[in-house]
């Protein structure tokens, strides 16, 4: 079920350290993916950074770069999350 538009949201929560965003947005450039818009804060010593990215071009498909998103995160000490922007929407949605 790929998005219409090709959105998605990538969702990044846990221990600050030097190169989470780098690490993620690594695994999305090297598999043809844009970043449309990010948003990080620190909360003392936690990190938390949601994007909206455009799979549209993407070199692999959904669940491979769920996977390759997800073993970057146990790398980075981080929990990392791909969810089809309609799915994201309808779950937060008041």
């Amino acid at each position: 079920m790929e998005e219409k538009d090709g959105r998605a949201i990538v969702t990044v929560i846990g221990r600050d350290r030097v190169g989470i965003i780098a690490g993620v947005a690594g695994v999305l450039a090297e598999n043809n993916v844009n970043i449309l818009d990010i948003s990080q804060t620190v909360l003392q010593e936690f990190f938390a950074m949601i994007m909206v990215v455009d799979l549209k071009e993407s070199r692999v498909g959904f669940r491979e770069l769920q996977a390759l998103l997800a073993a970057a995160g146990e790398k980075l000490g981080v929990e990392v999350r791909l969810q089809h922007a309609d799915v994201f929407r309808y779950m937060h949605r008041i």
